[in-house]
C-alpha cells in the first residue's frame, strides 16, 4: 500500500506527465510565463482564498454531517468511500488548529464489502455512515504507543477458521462508538441500540478486499492512527460513500 507522499507524487507526475499543456499546475503557464505574472497571479489569488476556504471544513462533507462533528473535536479520521456499492475506500486524517483543518495524510482503504448503508443492520455486509466518536483501541499485539486507552487481549483474534488473509485483520483494532459503550474493550458485546442494528464496528487492518462492516487500512497506518488520535483532541470518524457525505 502506498503511503501518503506516495500517492501525492504520483499525482504530481499524472499532471505534469500526461498532459503538457497544463503545466500550470506545475508552476508555469504552458507559455513561458511564470504562474505568478500577468493575468494569472489574480486567478492564483483567487485559487488561494477558496482554498483556504474549503480548509474550514472537512472537504467533500456536506452540510448534513458536516453540523454532527462536535465542536471540540480536533481530529477527523475522513472515509470517502468510493460508491454506495463499493468496498474501496480513501482514508485521510484532518487535525484543527483555530477554525482551520489541515490535512495530515491519507491512504487507501476498504469498508463493507456491498458498500454503505445510513440504516446498518446485523449482517448487512455494509458499513455504517455517520459522525461517531472514538474511543477505545485493542489489538492482539502490544501497545504500540497508543493514546486511546488500548486493551491488548488474545479474545480479539479472528477465529483461524477464517480464510488465512484474515488472521491479522484485529492485531491493531480502535473502535467505531456505533451502537457500543464507550470506555469498554473494542470488543465488548454490548448493544445499547439492540442487536438487530449491528455493532463491532471498527477500524482494524486490512486484508486486501471488503469487510463485513468495519474500514480497514495497512498495519503502518493502523499504527499511525494509534499513535495519533488523542482522546484530548475528541478524534471522530465521519463515514460514508462520496455521494451520501456530500448530502
Amino acid at each position: 500500500m502506498r503511503n501518503a507522499g506516495a500517492v501525492r507524487a504520483g499525482v504530481a507526475v499524472a499532471a505534469c506527465g500526461v498532459l503538457l499543456t497544463t503545466l500550470a499546475a506545475c508552476g508555469s503557464d504552458g507559455g513561458g510565463k511564470s504562474a505568478t505574472g500577468g493575468q494569472n497571479s489574480a486567478g492564483d489569488a483567487r485559487g488561494d482564498e477558496a482554498r483556504a476556504a474549503d480548509l474550514k471544513r472537512i472537504p467533500e462533507v456536506g452540510d448534513r454531517y458536516q453540523k454532527q462533528i462536535p465542536a471540540n473535536a480536533r481530529q477527523v479520521v475522513a472515509v470517502y468511500g468510493a460508491g454506495k456499492d463499493s468496498a474501496d475506500s480513501t482514508i485521510a486524517l484532518y487535525t484543527k488548529a483555530g477554525d482551520t483543518w489541515k490535512k495530515e495524510r491519507s491512504w487507501s482503504g476498504h469498508n463493507g464489502k456491498k458498500g454503505w448503508t445510513t440504516q446498518h443492520k446485523e449482517n448487512d455486509k455494509r458499513s455504517p455512515v455517520g459522525v461517531f466518536t472514538l474511543s477505545d483501541a485493542g489489538g492482539v499485539l502490544a501497545d504500540p504507543g497508543a493514546k486511546l486507552p488500548y486493551t491488548q487481549t488474545a479474545s480479539i483474534q479472528a477465529p483461524h477458521y477464517w480464510a488465512k488473509s484474515h488472521w491479522h485483520d484485529f492485531d491493531y483494532v480502535v473502535a467505531i462508538d456505533y451502537n457500543r459503550v464507550k470506555g469498554t474493550p473494542p470488543n465488548d458485546p454490548t448493544r445499547p441500540q439492540g442487536q438487530t442494528k449491528g455493532g463491532s464496528i471498527w477500524l482494524h487492518m486490512d486484508h486486501g478486499s471488503g469487510t463485513s462492516a468495519c474500514v480497514s487500512q495497512s498495519k503502518a497506518n493502523m499504527e499511525y492512527l494509534l499513535k495519533t488520535l488523542d482522546p484530548q483532541q475528541h478524534p471522530v470518524v465521519v463515514m460514508g460513500d462520496k455521494a451520501e457525505l456530500k448530502a
